[in-house]
């Protein structure tokens, strides 16, 4: 495995080595998608580094990775059964009593690629996932207890069909086991083949539409079982008793895919979309176009830049918008309440805060190109009117059982309704 950062992904890769015929070109890496979690503008803030990243690019593997379920049974210790402690064999144990439990074993499946998300640094989980933080993330920062799973789930990729992908609850640990104790939500019915959930549950949203295409609607949160089952969600996340079958949903992901593991929320795109979604180098010249207009603020009378990164510290041409009439100006004393905090727009004499204006430069969560002429509220992440509109519809899981709608470049809860304003600037004055 080699570790390289492919252009504009910042993600990690595994080369496929064609060394053995020197005079030909490296065949194209086959990618099936990308994970991108919601809440980081295009970078971590302490630096992408190996597994640890805001963004994960799934590649064909060199050699199948797959498992499939071959057989179960049922044992009395589960723990001390063959198939558990073989490290070779991957198996899901689930224990239903003190003194029975049942056991699948699963075998390796050449038409398929595994990958697998979760909290933990260990070897078997190939993109590391941490809890999210609202807010634009300048140093590091972390949460005191963490309700990720450390082996939170898996993907399945077909081989021979790069396009389908298929999500599952719950990952294999560092012996290539699963473990569901006697308290988890669990089920077998008829005597069929047993299922289950994690503690937490892994849900999943397919977008209503299609996601590029910028007429997409927030669709349904559902939960995804261990096998693979579709469920609605559960009256609390980590309640034991799972919700109703859902027959015409299916745990294939699709482009726009929202995945939450209880602390962070994933988004799913596939290679066909992002084809169709602009590059990290369009959305830089897209900022360079904004500020080639040389925006100028109408209280300073000075040229505003808009910077590719949020900053701490004060600059005169750190633009700020006015999040209740969208007037955008640069940083000056005038109209500010020393009480509340918020400024008179000295345009159009409107009260209300100003923050500062900065671009989302995450190229996954556009559903469209063009300029951006929309900012979210409250946080003032600039993208396109499609993108921005699309976002503000779309709610995420918070808390136990509740939804919110949050930017995706830095997962703070949208205010107010619609939740964003259209920037006017002053610009191409000369």
């Amino acid at each position: 495995m080699t570790i390289h950062k492919s252009d504009g992904t910042e993600a990690s890769t595994i080369i496929i080595d064609d060394s053995h015929d020197n005079n030909s070109e490296k065949p194209k890496q086959v990618r099936y998608g990308e994970l991108v979690i919601l809440g980081y503008n295009g970078f971590l803030p302490q630096g992408d580094r190996g597994r640890k990243r805001s963004k994960f690019v799934l590649y064909k593997r060199p050699a199948a990775t797959g498992v499939k379920r071959s057989r179960h049974y049922v044992v009395k210790t589960p723990h001390s059964s063959q198939a558990i402690l073989d490290t070779n064999q991957h198996s899901i144990s689930y224990t239903l009593s003190r003194n029975h439990a049942v056991i699948v074993e699963y075998t390796n499946d050449e038409d398929t690629d595994m990958f697998q998300i979760g909290r933990s640094s260990e070897a078997p989980i190939d993109f590391v996932v941490m809890d999210k933080i609202p807010g634009d993330k300048i140093g590091d920062v972390k949460v005191s207890q963490s309700t990720i799973s450390r082996f939170a789930c898996r993907i399945l990729c077909e081989r021979n069909n790069p396009k389908i992908a298929r999500i599952y609850a719950a990952g294999f640990d560092t012996s290539r086991n699963i473990f569901l104790g006697e308290k988890a939500c669990k089920w077998q019915e008829n005597g069929r083949e047993i299922d289950g959930q994690t503690t937490n549950g892994v849900l999943i949203m397919h977008p209503k539409g299609n996601f590029c295409g910028g007429d997409a609607k927030c669709g349904v949160w559902y939960e995804t079982s261990v096998g693979g089952g579709i469920f609605t969600r559960r009256e609390s996340r980590s309640a034991q008793q799972r919700g109703q079958v859902v027959e015409d949903e299916t745990n294939m992901l699709e482009d726009g895919t929202l995945i939450d593991l209880c602390g962070a929320t994933l988004l799913w795109r596939s290679a066909e979309g992002l084809e169709k979604t602009p590059g990290k180098h369009d959305l830089e010249k897209v900022i360079d176009e904004i500020n080639a207009g040389r925006p100028q603020c109408p209280v300073g009378l000075n040229t505003l830049v808009i910077p590719r990164r949020v900053s701490t510290n004060e600059n005169q041409q750190q633009p700020y918008v006015y999040l209740n009439c969208g007037h955008v100006q640069g940083l000056h004393d005038w109209g500010q309440d020393r009480d509340t905090g918020d400024r008179k727009c000295p345009i159009c004499l409107e009260l209300g805060p100003a923050v500062k204006v900065c671009m989302g430069l995450e190229p996954a969560f556009y559903v469209d190109t063009g300029l951006p002429t929309f900012a979210f509220n409250p946080c003032g992440h600039m993208a396109t009117e499609k993108t921005v509109k699309y976002w503000a519809k779309v709610v995420v899981p918070h808390g136990t059982n509740g939804l919110q709608a949050v930017c995706p470049f830095c997962a703070s809860p949208l205010y107010g309704s619609p939740g964003y304003i259209k920037l006017i600037f002053q610009d191409n004055v000369d």
